[in-house]
């Protein structure tokens, strides 16, 4: 317990699934969270059930593609809090097209929710940080950023732009010493609403078919859960990862060992 006492943990798409599962966690081991999402109803009553539970919870409107909505978010968030230490870009999604069947307007807008908000949350995260001694970013790319999709060609184009995105921000970050860790994790499928939804889509099969289905294709025999994912960000939130930097740390079941 109290992995994270006193930081200030900012997780977008912290609505549902992932994000719902990493802002608990991150509160239950001491951090004061600010939740992020355009769910406004499942954000609000996650943000109260936190509260409820006795630590501190922010909810924020925020569609992460705008840039004028990250400046609102940062601002609100040093208002309250004083500073920021943690950030976890969680928010992201994406279609299962080919090459042939994408249209030019999805390509642009999977780019936009998965990169670009990658990078406008991580140059304003980076601007606070270095002001207040330092922190850690945490990036959601995917196995889809590792290993290639005929059927997540732009989903897998911005995963993989997340993991090249975030080496090069955490050799910089690393050369002006500013004492912040940027790291990308790599979920294999994990089971939440979106994730079985497209998984359900991708196959043609009913969600409890689907999830047998990828179930095989993973070593370990199972889909993932999404506390699985949580935990590996509460080790990058903390401390204990203090020597890890520009990394891609893969929970996946071993889907990606194969």
């Amino acid at each position: 317990m109290n992995r994270v006492t006193d930081k200030i943990c900012l997780i977008t798409g912290a609505a549902n699934g992932l994000g719902e599962a990493t802002a608990k966690l991150l509160a239950q081991e001491g951090a004061s969270v600010v939740l992020t999402d355009i769910d406004v109803a499942r954000g609000e009553k996650l943000a109260q059930k936190i509260r409820d539970s006795g630590a501190e919870a922010l909810f924020i409107k925020h569609d992460v593609t705008s840039e004028e909505d990250w400046t609102n978010v940062m601002s609100q968030t040093i208002e309250k809090f004083g500073k920021l230490d943690v950030l976890v870009n969680n928010a992201g999604g994406g279609t299962y097209n080919d090459v042939e069947t994408l249209s030019l307007a999805d390509w642009k807008a999977i780019i936009a929710l998965n990169l670009d908000s990658t990078f406008i949350g991580t140059q304003l995260a980076i601007r606070s940080m270095k002001e207040s001694g330092g922190g850690s970013i945490i990036n959601m790319s995917s196995v889809g950023g590792l290993v290639g999709s005929p059927n997540l060609v732009a989903y897998s184009a911005a995963k993989a732009g997340v993991k090249l995105f975030t080496k090069s921000v955490a050799i910089h970050c690393g050369a002006q010493k500013y004492n912040i860790r940027v790291n990308t994790v790599h979920p294999g499928l994990i089971k939440t609403e979106s994730g079985m939804e497209m998984a359900s889509k991708a196959t043609g099969m009913s969600p409890q078919e689907a999830e047998a289905a990828f179930a095989a294709m993973h070593p370990i025999g199972r889909i993932g859960k999404p506390i699985e994912i949580a935990n590996m960000v509460l080790f990058l939130a903390s401390d204990e990862s203090s020597f890890a930097t520009g990394g891609e740390f893969v929970v996946d079941g071993g889907y990606t060992a194969q």
